[in-house]
Parts: C-alpha cells; structure tokens; sequence
C-alpha cells in the first residue's frame, strides 16, 4: 500500500517539535523515543507498519487544542487515535507526523438521566458508556465487536455500529453533539443535549469523517432505558445461500429484530473452540434476537420461527435463560479473535441490500475458490454489513497481495449489487484506492472540498480515505498557499 515519502523538513526538526509539545504537556505525555514510539506504528490492520515523528496522550480538550496549534504552526501531519482498533488502517502514521491519541480522556462529563443522555470524554471505551448508567436501567446502543476495548472517538470516526444496530442505528443515529477541534486549534461545539441543531447538519458531516476534519474531543450520547426483556435464538442451515434468504425473508415480512447476525461453518467451528457457546453443528448460523415485553418477544419470535422454518432449518433453538443467552453473544462477540487464533487473516466490511445477500454470499464462495483462499463469514446479516474474513499465510511470499485482490473484488461487488465499500469500519488506507470504483470524479472532489474548508492545509491523518492520484491536487494547492 503505498504511502507519502516522509518530509525531510519535519524530520530535520523533530527536536523542536518536541520541545515545543512537552511545554503544553503534562510530563510522559509526549512520547518521542524510537523504540517506544513503535507502539504506534499501525493500528489492528498490522500488515502495514510504520512508526511516527512522536505520539502525544493529552488529557483535556485545551490540550488537544494546544498540540493542534503547535503542529498547525509547524506544517506538521497530526494522525487522530482512539484505542487503535481500526481494521482498515484508519490510525497508520506516517514517519513525519504525529500521533494524537485520546486513551486518557476517559472521563464522565455529564448524565441526564431525563433528557436521556451521557456527555463524555471521547477516549472512553464503547463498553464503558454502558458500564457508567446501567445501574440505572440505561445503555447505550451501538455495540461493535471490538466494544470492550474501541473508544468513543473512533466509534464517530468510522461510524461504528454493532450487532444491535439494525433496530437503534450506527453511531450517527445515536449522536447527539461534539466538542470539535480544528487543525489550527480553533475549538467548536456542534449539536448539543437535543434531537436537531439548525442550520447546516455538521455533525452528519464529522460523523465518520475518518480524522479528516478534526479531532472530536467530547461527545453527547443517546441513552435509552433498557428493554423489559430479550431472547436470542440460534437458527442453523445447511448452506449459506438458504440463511441469507431467510435473512431477506424476515426483513421484507416487516418484523424488526434488535439484531440479526450470520456466521458460516469455519467462523462457528472456531468460535465454538473458543468460546465454548453451544452452536450448532452447521454450515451457516443466524443469531436473532428480540426484546421487548413477554408478549411483544412472543409475537415476534412466532413470526420469525413462521418464515426459518420455511427454509428447512437443521436446528432451531431459543436460549432457555439468561445464563445461555449470554453464552450465545459471548461467542460472536468472540469471533474475530477465534478466528485469530487459528490463521492470519484479513477482515473486509462491505455493506449491501440485504436481497442480495443470498447472490453475494453464492459469489464470494465461488471466488474463494477460484484465488485458492479461503473465507469465513461474520456479519450484521440485518442491515447487510458484511464482514468476509479471507484466510492467508502472511508469512507466505504473495500471499498478501492475493488476499488484498481477492478482498478487492469482493468490496466491488458490493458496490455493484447497490451496496457500498465501508459500513462501519472506515475507509481508512485499505479501500482508499477502491474509492473510485464507488464514487465518480466529481463525487470525490466534492468531498475533498469539505476538507478544504475544515484543513486547509490537509495536515489532518494524511493518505486516508481519498485515493492518492485523485487528493494530490489538494494537497500541492495547500503547500503552495503557504
């Protein structure tokens, strides 16, 4: 994947630089020896490498603003970081610049139990929001895998979703307002403790921006009262083309489950080693869950059984209490790193209609076998995000590059049935070159335009998202303007 050379300027300067950040920093918030700097060098996309100028941990917004400032002044690249677990190299540094990470602002700001929602630091755990107001019968919705470990300020970034997003949304739907901070260190405040700012929907626009626009420093949340109860039920076939179209069927029947997952026989074989959740023995897995009130899980759970039992199901089973329950998401919560333990793999995330998940799933099956690699499938089946893993010995001479044109042929066919590159993870560095593929010309210029405005001189995590070729322009108009 190809970067920017490093600017020989900036690295003839790094001593300054760093001064000049320890002097708006608290002592050990600026990290700048070689060695430790290493910590840094790539996020959970671990293929690429490459460690920064420095990284600085600050702890409250003034600081960001401070350090946004000095690397402004400096014509230094800032990289934004929450708790790198980015899968598409959202995080990557380049050797010139420096990473900013947020681990440290961790903190609760504000809870409204009334007004339903949380103000908090953005480098605390997704998990975490939870943790501070589920003794009060409150959580917070959007659940990504990584949950246990993602912070906040990522989950804006790539606009996260999670198992449960197909009944309360992505990141964006829960939202409510940032404490933004610019490049040149200007700080803004976008939306606020309530469902609609006026005007101009800026924080639609930063809401998965990737770190191009600025460094989100604090977030308003949506919280909601927990559900009077929930029940997963684990629905096994013998094929994956027959889950994906009970999948379609459930959907188009109008029933809306709080989740509905997909696993295929090596990500349910893995997971059970691993996680030891009582699965199936089967070729594809649904896991669907319903809340609500006895009757309203009653009703629903009828519904659903109605349409699986129409695609011949090799099993069917409701969890008997709460203890399974937990055991069932356990393991898909579980799957990636299952998946980890057993190969290298690469794990893509395209989103598509969910009617053609049955053709998808067929094709992906077919081009498995036509590179010689193999896949397994873990995703949000309910809303469509995919999240293929494709299989490969990293150790193995073009092995890699056979997994980045498989997985980019796949990520095109997303595209092509009318689904998209990116559902939650980012575009990051690894769909950056795909992006043409999806968006016309006059598409990608438009949105290098909203970065214009926001980094003039395009400092902020330089080389994501826009393809190199097509953001060059950009970036040779900010150097010559200075």
């Amino acid at each position: 994947m190809q970067m920017p050379e490093p600017n020989g300027a900036i690295l003839a300067k790094k001593a300054r630089i760093v001064d000049r950040l320890q002097a708006v920093l608290p002592a050990g918030a600026v990290i700048h020896d070689e060695a430790e700097t290493r910590a840094y060098e790539c996020d959970a996309l671990t293929a690429y490498r490459c460690p920064p100028l420095a990284a600085v941990l600050p702890s409250t917004t003034q600081e960001v603003s401070d350090v946004l400032r000095i690397c402004h002044e400096e014509g230094v690249s800032v990289v934004p970081r929450g708790s790198g677990t980015s899968l598409a190299g959202g995080a990557l540094p380049t050797a010139d610049s420096v990473i900013l990470g947020v681990a440290r602002m961790n903190a609760v700001l504000e809870t409204d139990y009334d007004n339903r929602y949380i103000r908090v630091q953005t480098g605390r755990t997704n998990l975490s929001v939870t943790g501070a107001v589920e003794a009060d019968d409150f959580f917070y919705a959007p659940d990504p895998s990584s949950q246990l470990a993602c912070a906040i300020a990522g989950n804006i970034a790539m606009n996260s979703g999670g198992a449960h997003c197909l009944k309360y949304g992505v990141t964006t739907n829960n939202l409510l307002g940032v404490t933004l901070v610019q490049m040149d260190g200007t700080v803004v405040e976008l939306g606020g403790a309530y469902m609609d700012a006026g005007g101009i929907d800026l924080l639609g626009v930063v809401c998965g921006s990737e770190g191009q626009l600025g460094v989100v420093t604090e977030a308003t949340l949506r919280i909601l009262r927990k559900p009077e109860g929930a029940l997963p039920v684990l629905i096994g076939y013998d094929s994956n083309e027959v889950a994906g179209a009970c999948v379609s069927d459930i959907i188009k029947a109008g029933v809306l489950p709080v989740a509905i997952e997909f696993m295929d026989a090596p990500c349910i074989r893995a997971t059970e080693d691993f996680a030891k959740a009582g699965y199936p023995d089967c070729e594809a897995l649904l896991i669907i869950e319903v809340e609500g009130a006895p009757c309203e899980i009653e009703e629903q759970l009828a519904k659903i059984k109605e349409i699986a039992l129409r695609h011949n199901p090799v099993e069917l089973r409701e969890a008997r209490d709460a203890d399974e329950a937990a055991r069932i998401w356990l393991g898909r919560k579980s799957a990636f790193g299952a998946m980890g333990n057993i190969n290298d793999y690469m794990c893509l995330d395209g989103t598509i209609p969910v009617t053609e998940l049955p053709y998808v799933l067929r094709r992906i099956g077919e081009m498995s076998k036509e590179y010689g690699l193999e896949v397994a499938n873990v995703f949000h089946a309910g809303d469509g995000n995919m999240h293929p893993l494709i299989l490969f010995n990293a150790n193995a001479p073009g092995q890699l590059e056979l997994c980045e044109a498989f997985g980019a042929d796949i990520l095109k066919l997303c595209v092509e049935v009318g689904g998209c590159l990116t559902g939650e993870h980012g575009v990051g560095i690894e769909k950056r070159d795909l992006m043409s593929h999806q968006y016309t010309p006059a598409d990608l210029e438009a949105q290098m335009a909203v970065k214009d405005v926001f980094d003039p001189k395009w400092l902020l995590n330089p080389a994501k998202v826009f393809p190199l070729g097509a953001s060059d322009g950009h970036r040779a108009a900010a150097l010559a303007a200075e």
